[in-house]
C-alpha cells in the first residue's frame, strides 16, 4: 500500500512540474509577443498626422499650380 501510495505522489508531482514548466513557457512567450506589440505600435504613423502631411501637399501643390499660370 505505502508503494502504492509513493508511485502515484510521484506521479502527480511529476505532472504538476511539467504543468509549472509550461505555464512558465507560456508567461515567456506572452511577454515576448507584448515586447513585439510594444515595438510595433511605437513605430506605426498616427492616422491623423498622415492626413495633416497629406493636406499640407496638397495645399503646396496648389500654391505651386496657381504660381506656375
Amino acid at each position: 500500500m505505502r508503494g502504492t501510495m509513493e508511485a502515484g505522489f510521484a506521479r502527480v508531482d511529476g505532472s504538476l512540474a511539467l504543468l509549472v514548466q509550461r505555464s512558465d513557457q507560456t508567461d515567456k512567450q506572452l511577454a515576448d509577443h507584448e515586447a513585439r506589440l510594444d515595438a510595433l505600435e511605437k513605430n506605426r504613423w498616427p492616422l491623423a498626422s498622415i492626413a495633416a502631411i497629406t493636406a499640407s501637399v496638397g495645399v503646396l501643390v496648389a500654391l505651386w499650380q496657381l504660381a506656375a499660370r
